[in-house]
């Protein structure tokens, strides 16, 4: 049984470009690690869409096209009190002055996690992937056409789970994959609601390498309409106080 229950997305925007270093610092050195004190944080961590990597997207919709970071905390149960702690702790830090003014959220919510995969080729088992080191991650978010059949949705989904997944994780650099849901129980302030999938590929080699490994594939997914792509692209880890990518 996965102790993660919830996988906690933020995709941030940087709205001054001043303000890159600024806000690594703060979030790597200050903010990220208060979330610890929480019990129900099983772990988190950052990645960052450089130049190179916005450029190797295969989709980027309005507002997510804004997106510089992508931010993930993985949560356990009791997910209410969990999720109450987080957001408590949000308010305490702003009212101390301590929370990024140049930044903005263009996309946040809890989704439910649903299931994890791991290359052959890795040894530890696919719900201890995201503890393993990585060089980055590939990210999908979707949603289903508006007009979409049930049952065509269940094929699709059934698919993703007996064939797409498998069949991403043989491609070089892919060491494993967690998928999550939207949830409209999972609801605060702020948050975006909807009816997405979030699809996490976690790498170890360069992600814009994988990235054009991965394109056919994923752009298999779209391909009989089911799922209207919103996001998909690569992202690379971000290493303490090399914060430089925007300065180049």
């Amino acid at each position: 049984m996965n102790r993660v229950k919830i996988g906690f997305f933020s995709f941030t925007e940087i709205t001054d470009p001043n303000e890159h270093h600024a806000y690594n610092e703060w979030h790597q050195f200050d903010h990220m690690p208060e979330q610890y004190r929480i019990p129900g944080i099983v772990h988190g961590q950052r990645w960052v869409s450089t130049p190179e990597c916005a450029s190797a997207r295969l989709v980027a919709e309005e507002p997510v096209d804004a997106t510089h970071y992508i931010t993930l905390y993985l949560m356990s149960d009791p997910v209410e009190s969990t999720l109450r702690s987080f957001s408590d702790l949000g308010y305490e830090l702003r009212s101390l002055g301590r929370f990024h003014a140049h930044r903005r959220a263009v996309l946040v919510a809890p989704h439910q996690w649903l299931d994890a995969h791991a290359a052959r080729r890795v040894l530890v088992h696919p719900e201890s992937i995201p503890y393993r080191p990585n060089k980055g991650v590939y990210v999908i978010v979707e949603e289903p056409n508006s007009e979409v059949a049930l049952d065509q949705l269940d094929s699709w989904i059934q698919n993703l789970h007996t064939s797409w997944n498998d069949r991403a994780c043989e491609v070089p650099g892919v060491a494993g994959i967690w998928q999550f849901v939207s949830n409209p129980r999972l609801q605060g302030p702020g948050w975006n609601e909807g009816t997405r999938r979030i699809t996490v590929c976690w790498l170890d080699d360069e992600p814009v390498a994988v990235a054009g490994r991965l394109e056919a594939l994923v752009r298999e997914r779209w391909q009989d309409g089911t799922m209207k792509p919103i996001y998909a692209g690569p992202l690379e880890s971000i290493e303490p106080f090399e914060w430089d990518w925007f300065n180049k």
